[in-house]
């Protein structure tokens, strides 16, 4: 029986191992996006948000698809809840506060604007998307599990969509040279693949070693698996896309790093929720309600702010607003 301080140290160690390696995951994932020629909206939106999605979709796939007990397939539904929450409010805070911290403002060029209307036409999409996700949460009928093949449909017409979308007119900062091939002025897309796929490796292991010690620490904490299914695990799983963000906010990235969260979010919304479908009766308890009720609180925020072209650091900052209201109600609700 290892002691609260052995497992708080694997949880500090696994969350700095998830930062150095997002530092390599992004440094490769950009030379594999100019590689393609993609563009950075479709670099930070499907490249960067599916490598890093990857873990927590897996997460959700082995609960609900191998799961032996209804405990394990009810944290597979509360990730697949709580993942759009985290990115809903603590990621974007995330972004808000390095604005902040650094003293830097969201630059209004006519291409981050026309990036604007962009994300905003995301954000509408993944409201329709998470609504009928709740919605089909509320009912039970036998052809349901079917319908987990729309949600597969969904993202891949949203992937097809910004693949196609074509590349940036302006392209934002100066790609660093990439890390396993620092003298090479353009690498060979191989060396930058390798570095992309053993980035993300390194993400995919300490992501599960973070998870797992907020697992052993939860009971000492007083947790239920749902709790901790809804509270701490889309911290831990969302912590990839978070530290993205940071690292891309830190270089004056902001395409990239609003993108990242953007293609994550629209990843959470549709295939962790068809394995859901799936593998589960797909019938929501109501603190799933109540996470997915703050979700679209503060995407609808998120939408108009973005159509209107009025986000800021501050409203960004902001964001983690809802998701201390969701723990404050959760708590209530738990208590009552």
């Amino acid at each position: 029986m290892h002691s609260l301080w052995f497992h708080f140290a694997l949880l500090i160690g696994s969350a700095i191992a998830i930062y150095l390696s997002c530092e390599l995951f992004v440094n490769g994932v950009e030379w594999v996006g100019r590689k393609l020629a993609v563009g950075q909206k479709a670099t930070g939106s499907i490249l960067a948000a599916f490598g890093t999605a990857l873990p927590e979709s897996v997460v959700t796939l082995v609960a609900v698809a191998f799961g032996g007990s209804i405990a394990a397939k009810q944290l597979g539904v509360g990730a697949a809840l709580g993942g759009p929450l985290a990115l809903a409010t603590i990621a974007y805070a995330t972004v808000g506060i390095v604005l902040l911290l650094c003293r830097q403002h969201l630059p209004r060029t006519s291409e981050i604007c026309s990036d604007f209307r962009g994300l905003a036409r995301d954000q509408g999409w993944f409201l329709l998307i998470f609504a009928a996700k709740i919605a089909l949460g509320l009912f039970a009928f036998a052809w349901k599990p079917w319908l987990g093949i729309l949600f597969l449909a969904a993202y891949a017409l949203y992937f097809r969509q910004e693949m196609g979308g074509g590349v940036c007119q302006e392209e934002e900062g100066e790609t660093e040279p990439l890390i396993f091939a620092r003298h090479a002025a353009v690498p060979r897309t191989g060396i930058a693949l390798l570095q992309t796929l053993v980035a993300l490796a390194v993400i995919f292991f300490a992501s599960h070693l973070f998870v797992a010690q907020l697992g052993a620490l939860a009971p000492s904490l007083g947790l239920e698996p749902q709790l901790l299914a809804l509270l701490l695990s889309p911290i831990a799983t969302e912590l990839p896309e978070t530290m993205n963000a940071i690292i891309w906010v830190r270089q004056g990235k902001y395409r990239l790093a609003l993108a990242n969260i953007s293609g994550a979010m629209m990843i959470q919304a549709t295939i962790p929720t068809a394995f859901g479908l799936f593998w589960t009766p797909w019938l929501l308890t109501r603190p799933l309600l109540l996470a997915g009720a703050v979700t679209i609180a503060a995407i609808a925020g998120m939408f108009l702010a973005l159509r209107a072209g009025l986000v800021s650091r501050w409203l960004l900052s902001s964001m983690g607003l809802f998701y201390l209201l969701f723990v404050g109600l959760l708590l209530m609700l738990h208590l009552a």
